[in-house]
This record gives structure tokens, C-alpha cells and sequence, in this order.
């Protein structure tokens, strides 16, 4: 991520055509020991939320605006470090080429109880947990989920 953001300045914009800088939260509700997960309209995908930067360099933001805006959640609370990093392809659409999300990931804890309301941009979201047969994400987004429940249980 070091050596593509020192050749790429623009790397916190989506014109960034080859790849670009994005945040994304990890949600979780300590009360329940589950993490939030979004069926993605455009990726058909089940995933954590988050999004481009668009030129924020705090990306501890980016997630937490995301976060709140993807899930309709309020009283969320972003924790500092990032937890995962991860860099992956997302496929070309019409009028966007394929290109590399370098997404730094966060844990958000929501207020116990919480129930999201999602937005235009996902077909539903759940709580879940490893080994829950619904809403399977796929193993980067598993592997981020399993450390922030690692986190908040202190494992």
C-alpha cells in the first residue's frame, strides 16, 4: 500500500483509474458478539461497509461516514488503529474500469441493540456471526470480521 500510495498522489481519488485508497468499518455489537455484513447492490456481494475516500485522508472517517450512511445506524463509534488491511479487485462496469480498492479497515462498535436500515446501496443486511449458514462473506471480509469479534471479546 506504501510503495503504491508514494507512486500514486492522487491515490485518495476515485480518478485514480488504476486503484485508489478507501475505508471501511467493521460494525459490531458487543451485546450480541456479531458484526454487521451488507448484501452489496453493485458487487451482488456479501460485505463489510465502506467506501472511497474522495480525497479524506482520515480514513477513520471515511469509515465511520460510510458506516453511518450504509447502515442507518446512529451513535457509532470508530476505534483507532485499523485492524486489517486489504487490497482487492473490483471488477469493470460500464464506464469504470477494473481497478484495486486499497481499503484500510477499522472496528465500529454500534450501541447495543442497534438495528440498521441500510440505504440504496445494499438488498439487506445482517448480524452475523462465523459459522451462521445465512450471508456468507467471502474470506477477506470474514477474516475482518473474526478479528473485531476477537477484539471486543478481548481474545
Amino acid at each position: 500500500m506504501l510503495d503504491f500510495c508514494s507512486g500514486h498522489p492522487d491515490a485518495l481519488f476515485r480518478t485514480c483509474l488504476s486503484g485508489h485508497l478507501t475505508g471501511s468499518a467493521a460494525v459490531v455489537d458487543p451485546s450480541r458478539g456479531a458484526a454487521l455484513i451488507m448484501h452489496h447492490v453493485k458487487l451482488d456481494r456479501w460485505l463489510q461497509p465502506g467506501g472511497h475516500a474522495d480525497g479524506d485522508g482520515d480514513l477513520s472517517a471515511v469509515a465511520l461516514r460510510e458506516a453511518s450512511e450504509e447502515t442507518g445506524l446512529a451513535g457509532l463509534t470508530v476505534h483507532q488503529p485499523a485492524i486489517d488491511l486489504d487490497v482487492h479487485e473490483i471488477p469493470a462496469r460500464p464506464g469504470e474500469p477494473a481497478h484495486l480498492h486499497l481499503d484500510v479497515r477499522f472496528l465500529v462498535t454500534a450501541p447495543p441493540g442497534s438495528e440498521p436500515v441500510g440505504n440504496h446501496e445494499s438488498h439487506a443486511l445482517e448480524w452475523w456471526k462465523p459459522g451462521t449458514p445465512i450471508a456468507q462473506p467471502d474470506e477477506s471480509t470474514q477474516r475482518l470480521l473474526r478479528r473485531a469479534l476477537a477484539v471486543i471479546s478481548g481474545a
